[in-house]
């Protein structure tokens, strides 16, 4: 079993600046994900709120990001973790892949999008269904969508499906968005876009091969109906992908991890960040400065258990 300093669970912007901050230290470290490096940042078309940039494509910010994560010797690799074992002054990580030793380990695994949990979503997934509109858009180009959500990421990847579909249909709950302004006023002065309110999607239609429509109804007034489309996109939230963590008591009711400010979990030598934690704000900004603060703070801890052993 291989032995490092600090173990990353998660290559994402929280990620890998927590391990650039304890690279930079003279820490080992290991990047583990089950995908490439970057997260979410690698669907996301434009990047218009991280600092130092204008904008910036997602996979180009994710990479800048990467090279700066192994300049100081961090290592990467793929791995689907399974558990974390806390022996006190060491942690192993159980991978698909094999087993993992650090005195202290960060955890970035993020969330995942929420499924609309209605009849149609599984079969269809692949098929006309998606939660990404940069990985798939293409393949609707000149076409009918529908979009799911009032959020950021439901309005953001409606004016991204604006510049490929032929017409893009908002169904959203509410009565109003939950989207940033800048966002709403893009959207509402796009003429591919329409949004209809207070409307649930209650199916998704479809014969043998592909999506045909929606199934929608009204939550005020009761009124059913459907809309032909060809996509859907759904976007109503998102999970803590936080299963592999449950046995360490870190975690909420509701699976977000609970850390203090420092980053410290409930278990002492176990940190984490970004979108898996209990927390108000959500971007690669916020991740950015988690990682920063987790990388620093495990420094600190083996620095306390080296003067600990000393004694």
């Amino acid at each position: 079993m291989k032995n490092y300093d600090v173990i990353v669970i998660g290559a994402g912007p929280g990620g890998m600046t927590g391990a650039l901050y304890a690279s930079r230290a003279n820490l080992s470290v290991l990047m583990l994900d089950r995908g490439i490096y970057g997260g979410q940042m690698n669907n996301t078309a434009a990047v218009e709120n991280y600092p130092g940039f204008k904008s910036v494509l997602g996979p180009d910010l994710a990479k800048d990001m990467y090279e700066g994560a192994t300049q100081f010797g961090a290592e990467f690799a793929y791995g689907s973790v399974e558990a974390i074992e806390d022996h006190g002054d060491h942690k192993v990580v159980k991978t698909d892949d094999g087993d993992y030793a650090a005195k202290a380990v960060i955890i970035g695994t993020g969330s995942e999008y929420k499924k609309l949990g209605v009849p149609g979503e599984d079969k269809f997934g692949g098929r006309g269904v998606s939660y990404c509109a940069v990985c798939d858009g293409a393949f609707f180009k000149n076409r009918e969508v529908a979009v799911v959500g009032g959020g950021d990421s439901a309005v953001e990847e409606s004016l991204y499906l604006a510049g490929l579909a032929s017409k893009v249909t908002v169904f959203v709950r509410r009565d109003q968005l939950r989207a940033q302004k800048i966002l709403q006023d893009r959207a509402f002065a796009n003429d591919k876009i329409e949004f209809v309110w207070n409307t649930n999607v209650t199916e998704i239609l479809g014969d043998d091969m592909k999506v045909t429509g929606v199934a929608i109804k009204n939550n005020q007034t009761g009124e059913t109906g459907e809309k032909a489309v060809s996509g859907v996109f759904i976007y109503v939230g998102n999970l803590p992908m936080t299963d592999a963590f449950k046995d360490l008591g870190i975690t909420d009711d509701a699976g977000w991890i609970k850390t203090d400010e420092h980053m410290r979990t409930a278990v002492a030598g176990i940190f984490a960040i970004g979108d898996v934690r209990q927390k108000d704000l959500r971007q690669i900004t916020t991740a950015v400065g988690d990682g920063g603060i987790a990388g620093q703070q495990a420094f600190n801890y083996i620095e306390d258990l080296k003067a600990a052993a000393a004694k």
